[in-house]
């Protein structure tokens, strides 16, 4: 069973449960196109990071994103 994971950053309230669906729903098609397999074998998992849990050059997104904002 393949399984098709999804790590973005947790900004501006994250992303809605249609975004995510959609998301899912355009990510599966794509695996079934290129593999054809059925859609039923397909999982999908997005897993939100908070700002302050993920980092770039050992400043955390939160800070980049303030830094860019003065």
């Amino acid at each position: 069973m393949p399984i098709i994971n999804v790590k973005m950053t947790h900004e501006d309230g994250g992303a809605s449960k249609d975004q995510k669906e959609e998301l899912a729903k355009k990510l599966t098609d794509a695996f079934v196109e290129v593999f054809g397999r059925g859609e039923k074998t397909c999982v999908v998992t997005i897993d939100e990071i908070s700002t302050d849990n993920y980092s770039i050059g050992g400043k955390t997104i939160s800070n980049i994103r303030k830094e860019q904002a003065d």
